[in-house]
């Protein structure tokens, strides 16, 4: 073949599959289109089998094909196997999917067999036809819309999309084309009747079909389509009005005419007899049945039930006026039957919707409750208004027509109203009016809004000391209005961080019940009040607390031993005191002060000398511990030897109203009441006992003071006065104090205070010690 092959046949050859054959003799496939001129291009079968294009005449290449025609050559001179006639697919395959030529190349020298296969591909050289070309169908004129008329399709012997993809149809007013699908996949075409036909108007209709097959270009076959309208019972009865409305009152009486059908038809004879039924559909329900009667000969309409405006306002009722033509024709009429209300049905209250519970801090206008108001009648017999009572904080607001909104008009206290019953009243605007009442009861939900609060702001308990730990010490309580939650109180003890020890050291409280238990025991010596600040917390979101103080007073045990402080005795030594020989009985020799860590009648303390074998001429005062003479002294100068003993006095002592320790406001005026009268007085009294004894064992106190303060008035006020308590201090001998000793006569040993001889010794007499 001269020159190479075109560009669209390069285009078409891209897509084949090509194989080299080797000696065994495998085989190749080329692919070309139909309707090739002879000489076009196919393959390069030299190149393609690998064969030396030199040796293609000597070898006496040749092709054997199927039958023995020759469609195909091979050009020698350079290997390439040509189209040698026009080729078509349908003739040589028909209707087949596929079509594929067999031929055998044969080589001499040596001798080789090579299989090639060439596949032709359709081209839409082939038009639809239909074996028909004037068709002819008949349909009655009475045929409804959607009769279908079907028709005979065309051909075209193409494959693939080259062969008929769709019909078309020439415009009408009366017909339509409908294509449905076979299961093989075949179209079939159908005429539809899409608007009633009058042969009257219009006796054949004249229709154009054209098959279109799927090629580029397309191609088309074409038949014509003449549609005779046969003649029937073409006139249908006809109702005058078709469509009516009638006015009924609700609840008239049964066999009440409602209407008279006014009907007629054209035709003659039976196609002009009219017979009356009632037509039902899904769209119009036969509910009606039972409410309505007809009269099929007269097209007359009675009730036959009584009607409820209720039940519904309206009817709308087909009645189907058939002829007894053949075919029968006929013909409806529609009637729509409204009914006048009556005020006889109360109106109905709708809750839509209720937010209960509603919390108490719900703010002014929140929505609690929609309602729904509705009343089966109409007009003013059906219009509804909503109210509630004016005293409570709420109030309805129309949103729009039938719909209220029940909002807040003011605060909510659960504490005060746990929930309100709210009875809401509708009314019609009928007459005579009817009205209707429906209740919710709405709950008030909690919020912590109240904080928990102590049964007082402060509070007073004693603990012995040396108690031991574990022992209840007094209980608190509580309590919170809220509920739930926020009621649930829990006990706690705040550490304010003034003492050295924290509190939580000394005490616990159980958090649940407020019971406050001792840690370890307690010594009154060390501390003898707590100020225990409580706190109370409910377990709302947040939480409120409020606190209270507990005043813990440690009473004392006397778990103490007396002490002398005075005269200063070191340990495992005697104390010397020097009295005249001249002392008479009375004389002050000197005066013991002991003092007790213990508080109240622990510290009360009483004085005596220890018995001994020997007659003394000493005594001690029970109460002061001075020591006087009884009784002259002995001559010789022999010392005496006196041991006092200190203890607390019995439980049973009494003291008089002068001698009773407290404060002069604090005084009952009973003259034989226990002592301690008030633990706070105890506690100033032994505090100047103690200071009086310490500036007495200085040497440094004046030992006067203020009238009858023991010169501490400043130091602890006046509310202490010698009318309480004995001075201490009188009497009392510091060797090298200036400060002028007095007995409780004024006297130094028993004579005036007046005489200067008063301190003086006698002569020719010694000192006792």
């Amino acid at each position: 073949m001269a020159g190479r092959p075109s560009l669209s046949w390069q285009l078409l050859l891209l897509g084949a599959f090509l194989s080299l054959p080797d000696p065994a003799g495998a085989q190749t496939r080329y692919s070309v289109p139909e309707d090739l001129e002879p000489g076009s291009f196919v393959g390069n079968i030299a190149k393609d089998l690998a064969v030396d294009v030199r040796s293609l005449s000597a070898r006496s290449l040749r092709l054997v094909s199927e039958g023995g025609r020759q469609r195909f050559q091979v050009n020698l001179a350079d290997g390439v196997l040509l189209v040698n006639e026009k080729l078509d697919r349908e003739a040589l395959c028909g209707l087949s999917s596929t079509c594929f030529l067999q031929l055998q190349l044969v080589l001499e020298s040596p001798l080789q067999l090579h299989r090639v296969e060439v596949e032709i591909l359709d081209v839409n050289d082939n038009a639809p036809q239909f074996l028909k070309k004037e068709v002819s169908l008949e349909i009655t004129e009475v045929a409804n819309p959607g009769t279908r008329l079907p028709l005979e399709v065309a051909e075209d012997p193409d494959i693939g999309s080259n062969s008929i993809s769709t019909y078309e149809l020439s415009a009408s007013d009366h017909f339509a084309l409908s294509i449905n699908v076979r299961g093989d996949g075949v179209k079939m075409p159908e005429i539809v009747l899409e608007k009633a036909l009058d042969r009257e108007k219009v006796a054949a209709h004249h229709l154009t079909l054209t098959a279109l097959d799927g090629g580029d270009p397309v191609r088309s076959g074409t038949a014509r389509i003449t549609v005779h309208v046969l003649d029937a019972n073409d006139n249908p009865p006809v109702c005058d009005p078709p469509i009516s409305k009638v006015f009924l009152e609700e609840n008239v009486l049964s066999g009440t005419l409602v209407t008279q059908l006014n009907v007629t038809d054209l035709d003659e004879g039976l196609n002009g007899e009219v017979e009356y039924s009632f037509k039902t559909s899904n769209n119009a329900p036969d509910t009606f049945l039972r409410l309505f009667s007809l009269d099929p000969q007269t097209g007359q309409i009675t009730t036959k039930a009584p009607l409820d405006y209720e039940d519904s306002s309206a009817y709308e009722i087909t009645v189907r006026a058939r002829d007894k033509g053949s075919p029968a024709m006929e013909g409806h009429c529609s009637l729509r039957v409204e009914l006048v209300d009556v005020n006889d049905n109360s109106p109905d209250i709708v809750l839509t919707s209720l937010s209960s519970p509603v919390q108490e801090d719900a703010p002014l206008g929140t929505v609690i409750a929609l309602f729904g108001a509705k009343d089966s009648d109409s007009g003013e017999n059906g219009h509804v208004h909503l109210q509630i009572s004016n005293d409570l904080p709420f109030k309805l607001v129309s949103s729009f027509k039938g719909h209220y909104s029940l909002v807040t008009t003011g605060p909510l206290d659960r504490e005060k109203a746990a929930g309100y019953n709210i009875t809401v009243m509708a009314t019609d605007a009928g007459s005579p009016r009817r009205s209707t009442e429906q209740t919710i009861f709405l709950q008030i939900s909690d919020v912590n809004d109240n904080m928990p609060r102590f049964s007082s702001p402060s509070y007073t308990s004693h603990i012995q000391e040396n108690t031991l730990p574990g022992a209840s010490v007094f209980s608190v309580s509580a309590s919170d209005p809220d509920v739930g939650t926020n009621s649930k109180l829990s006990y706690s003890i705040l550490d304010t961080g003034m003492q050295d020890v924290p509190l939580s050291a000394y005490l616990h409280i159980n958090p649940e019940n407020g019971t406050i238990y001792a840690l370890q025991a307690f010594d009154y010596e060390q501390d003898k009040v707590f100020q225990v600040p409580v706190e109370v917390q409910d377990a709302g979101s947040p939480a409120l607390s409020s606190t209270a103080t507990l005043h813990l007073f440690v009473l004392d045990q006397n778990d103490n031993a007396p002490t002398i402080v005075y005269p200063p005795v070191p340990r495992g030594s005697v104390f010397q005191q020097t009295v005249p020989s001249s002392a008479e009985p009375g004389y002050l020799v000197t005066k013991i002060v002991a003092v007790d860590a213990d508080s109240g009648h622990n510290a009360w303390l009483s004085y005596q000398l220890q018995e001994t074998s020997e007659p003394c001429p000493f005594r001690v005062e029970l109460r002061s511990g001075e020591i006087r003479i009884t009784e002259a002294l002995r001559e010789s100068g022999a010392p005496y030897r006196l041991v006092v003993q200190q203890a607390q006095p019995n439980p049973d002592w009494r003291f008089s109203q002068a001698q009773r320790p407290g404060t002069s406001g604090s005084q009952n005026g009973e003259e034989g009441g226990a002592w301690p009268n008030n633990q706070f007085d105890t506690e100033m009294l032994q505090a100047m006992i103690l200071a009086s004894a310490n500036e007495a064992a200085d040497g440094n106190s004046t030992l006067g003071g203020g009238a009858g303060t023991m010169g501490l008035s400043t130091r602890y006020g006046p509310q202490f006065t010698l009318q309480h308590v004995p001075d201490y201090r009188q009497n009392v001998y510091i060797p090298g104090s200036t400060a002028t000793l007095s007995n409780s006569s004024g006297k130094r040993d028993g004579k005036s205070s007046g005489s200067s001889g008063g301190n003086k010794k006698k002569s020719g007499k010694k000192e006792k010690k």
